[in-house]
């Protein structure tokens, strides 16, 4: 059996070729509108792609820079520890020089006194004074008194030294002399016997509450006229023994 040609002619609806224009329009919409969005990345890509480049180049110097001030910080925190230890030391150092100075001068006060720089014959001076606190007490002291004589005098000079504490107490001047200074029935004082110099060592206590501000030796010279002299307690407590001695 023969098969039949296909028709010439093809019936279609209104509503048949409405739809198929409908697809058409909505095809060539979308291939449109994938042009545009192609066309739109392409031109973001090409305008944000050296923005990125800059900004990781700026990070990479921005890094560097850190870097940079954190040295310079740390450079710095080295210089003020080795400033800070220089100028330690240099004070430590000033300090001995100071020390070293005032001992120097000390001495050179007792050998002048002693050998009598003034070309004078001199009689006894009380030359220094030097108080310390008792170790494990409070109110007990150890006291150093240097007393001298002019060389060339060349004389013995025997007798005793006696001590009173002036200061303070209940708001009160108050002067604590032999028994009040913790030294029993001893009114003699402390015994000297020399040529050209002696150092005389003894110990006293004070009251509780009493405040010093003074202290005063009396040198009993026998056959000769009393020497007193006076230091004052601050003076008394340096390092170096006083010889700044009222007289």
């Amino acid at each position: 059996m023969a098969s039949r040609p296909p028709p010439r002619f093809v019936v279609r609806s209104l509503d048949d070729a409405a739809s198929e224009r409908r697809k058409r329009l909505v095809l060539t919409g979308a291939w449109a509108l994938s042009l545009v969005l192609v066309a739109m990345g392409a031109w973001f890509l090409a305008a944000r792609g050296p923005a990125v480049v800059s900004d990781r180049g700026g990070i990479r110097r921005m890094a560097a820079d850190n870097e940079d001030l954190r040295q310079q910080v740390a450079n710095l925190q080295r210089s003020a520890q080795v400033t800070d230890i220089a100028a330690k030391e240099l004070k430590r150092n000033l300090a001995e020089r100071d020390e070293e100075i005032s001992g120097l001068r000390t001495d050179l006060a007792f050998y002048s006194r002693l050998v009598g720089g003034g070309g004078q014959r001199d009689g006894l001076k009380i030359q220094g004074v030097r108080t310390m606190p008792v170790k494990g007490t409070k109110n007990a002291w150890n006291l150093m008194v240097t007393l001298t004589q002019n060389a060339r005098r060349g004389e013995l000079v025997k007798g005793s030294l006696k001590l009173a504490v002036e200061g303070i107490q209940d708001d009160k001047v108050t002067t604590l002399d032999g028994a009040a200074l913790g030294q029993g029935a001893q009114t003699t004082g402390l015994p000297f016997s020399f040529k050209y110099f002696q150092q005389i060592q003894g110990s006293f206590t004070l009251p509780a509450g009493f405040k010093p501000t003074r202290l005063r030796l009396v040198a009993d010279i026998t056959g000769d006229q009393p020497v007193t002299g006076t230091v004052a307690w601050t003076d008394a407590l340096r390092n170096d023994e006083a010889n700044d001695v009222r007289q």
